[in-house]
């Protein structure tokens, strides 16, 4: 018998399922209420002969030997792990140069929909400081200009994006973010920044967006 249970381990090993272990087990756990229960509440003298303790023992070897070993076997099978599938958007084509429109954008709060500001009606405001900016509504990684210019002071930049993929527009002074609007789809969003005379970048901080086009120059005198 205790040449079948070891016969037995490569298969147990082999599954990757506890369901060996737990047969094993409810046989040792059976075993032992039969013992106690069955026969030795009916039979006080049980076992009387040797050749009656024998048979006990073997049986109870075997079964404590199988339950290790379907314990060994299925104890370092590791859990299948689900896999979670996430959407973060609508799919969209790969532009020309393999970048993907979607790929690699963060996530970020869902943007209000609303009216945006058309491209060649600057926002109201005084002094020339409120400016109007809008992403390409076809899709791809473009502003409508790559020039914007202001007074020194207080600028707000209203920028429109029309298209199903997410924009944001970012001001930075040399490698400084001075300040940046929520990455969104489907309508507009307004940042202002408070700058001194000299030359920044507006760029679209997504990435991939802004090494395929998506900057621009904003002059301030």
């Amino acid at each position: 018998m205790h040449t079948v249970a070891l016969q037995l381990a490569p298969v147990l090993a082999a599954e990757k399922s506890k369901v060996p272990f737990y047969i094993a087990g409810g046989l040792l756990v059976a075993w032992a209420l039969l013992l106690s229960l069955g026969i030795g509440m009916r039979r006080p003298d049980f076992p009387r002969t040797l050749q009656e303790q024998r048979g006990v023992m073997a049986i109870t070897a075997v079964l404590v030997l199988a339950a290790l070993v379907t314990a060994v076997a299925t104890s370092g099978s590791p859990a299948k792990s689900a896999v979670v599938q996430t959407t973060t958007g609508p799919e969209i084509a790969p532009l020309p140069g393999g970048v993907s429109a979607s790929a690699s954008a963060p996530s970020t709060p869902t943007a209000t929909t609303g009216t945006p500001t058309p491209p060649s009606s600057p926002a109201s405001g005084a002094g020339g400081n409120a400016l109007s900016l809008a992403a390409d509504p076809a899709g791809g990684l473009s502003y409508n200009t790559k020039q914007l210019s202001a007074k020194a002071g207080t600028v707000t930049i209203t920028m429109a994006n029309m298209s199903p993929v997410e924009h944001n527009v970012t001001i930075a002074e040399g490698t400084k973010v001075l300040r940046a609007t929520p990455t969104f789809a489907g309508g507009s969003k307004t940042l202002t920044v408070k700058l001194k005379p000299g030359k920044y970048t507006f760029y679209c901080s997504v990435p991939g967006h802004r090494p395929a086009g998506m900057e621009g120059t904003l002059t301030v005198s």
